[in-house]
């Protein structure tokens, strides 16, 4: 069972005010170095410290603010940061706003990150070149520890909203993370290489995953997000690098899906190296029109090159979907299409109720094993083995 992180309560004793260290906030004039200087000044303060960002635009280039701080810092944003528009701060670059080897942050207020990401969609050409220049993702965290994100808005994101790598014990909560469904990549949140992750309370409309998960991932918790539009939440893609490390411990629950292309999906390359997907938790989801509700895909290959012949070596094992309802855009309303060569094992389907809203559902299965109980809508395809349902 997932333990919430403990989460250090910062009391700031200083506050930085970024209009001390020269920022202007009129949206037009570039406010990172003051950003920046704040930082580095309230980075080196032995006791907490709170960066203020007052109300304002504030048009800030590529920065990385760097630990590790001798104290912990509070970042209020309570304006408006503006990315660039000039795609030579943008075009290539893997970042926007970054934070690293920080223990200890929280980042709050209630301003927005407006990443202008209409003016560079069009360059994004991942979806056909998997050797494609990178656009920048919004908000990363990188190597942060014991710290919170909460109540600020990212909207339009060149690239994804926000990426968590190589984090422990972080919060994530009452987001607005908003981009139009056609916007390429723009996942709300991303999380990988990282433990102890809670995230709630957060609506997400994106052109990609809500929330996407990849490898070595444990121990996250999901609850009260609303998705739409979107790709759904989805662990993967998985088993395209040699010895990826286990993603493991992830509970969905009490989440809305509203018009999304995907609702739950586990996908995994099907030429693809060894790894495992474990102990995976869905439950008390609620899905309106959504096109593919409940989704394994170990044959996920979306630039259609794929060698074909292979199977996949990826292992997904103790998976829960228990009371998920609502309704499916396609007929095919339960689709698990697990590796030939390495079954999916210990699957429970408990309470589904999906209709579909053109006439009857279906559901279609190979190589899974596994059970299914209580009410069943579409009737299960899975070949039943090897466990028992629970009375919950």
């Amino acid at each position: 069972m997932l333990i919430a992180p403990t989460i250090t309560k910062v009391k700031a004793c200083k506050v930085f005010n970024v209009f001390d260290y020269g920022a202007v906030g009129d949206g037009l004039t570039d406010d990172s170095k003051a950003i920046s200087n704040a930082w580095h000044e309230a980075c080196h303060k032995s006791k907490s410290s709170q960066i203020l960002i007052p109300q304002g635009k504030y048009l800030i280039n590529p920065i990385v603010l760097k630990g590790p701080c001798k104290g912990h810092i509070n970042m209020t944003i309570n304006g408006r940061f503006m990315a660039p528009t000039d795609p030579k701060y943008w075009f290539g670059i893997d970042h926007w706003i970054s934070f690293r080897y920080i223990n200890g942050l929280i980042i709050g207020g209630h301003g927005v990150l407006d990443g202008q990401g209409h003016l560079a969609w069009s360059s994004n050409t991942c979806m056909k070149d998997p050797k494609c220049e990178k656009l920048p993702i919004s908000l990363r965290l990188d190597f942060v520890n014991d710290s919170r994100v909460h109540h600020i808005g990212l909207i339009n994101s060149k690239n994804v909203h926000m990426n968590i790598f190589s984090c422990h014990n972080i919060s994530i909560r009452d987001l607005k993370i908003r981009a139009p469904g056609s916007s390429p990549n723009t996942d709300g949140v991303h999380i990988g290489m990282s433990t102890n992750i809670i995230v709630s309370d957060s609506v997400i409309s994106s052109g990609d995953d809500c929330v996407s998960l990849s490898r070595g991932t444990k121990n996250v918790d999901i609850s009260n997000v609303k998705c739409g539009p979107g790709h759904g939440i989805s662990i993967g893609s998985l088993g395209g690098c040699p010895n990826e490390s286990e993603v493991e411990g992830l509970v969905v629950r009490n989440c809305n899906f509203i018009g999304t292309q995907n609702g739950l999906r586990i996908k995994t390359w099907a030429h693809s190296h060894s790894a495992t997907v474990s102990n995976i938790t869905f439950e008390h989801i609620k899905m309106t029109d959504v096109f593919n509700p409940i989704v394994i895909d170990q044959q996920y290959c979306p630039f259609g090159n794929c060698d074909q012949g292979y199977s996949s070596k990826v292992q997904i094992r103790d998976v829960r979907f228990k009371h998920i309802s609502g309704t499916s855009r396609s007929e095919v309303a339960v689709h698990l299409r697990c590796s030939d060569t390495n079954p999916c094992k210990n699957i429970m389907l408990k309470d589904i109720n999906l209709d579909y809203t053109d006439g009857t559902a279906d559901s279609r299965c190979s190589n899974v094993f596994g059970v299914a109980c209580g009410k069943q809508n579409p009737p299960s395809c899975m070949e039943q083995f090897g466990i028992t349902c629970p009375h919950n």
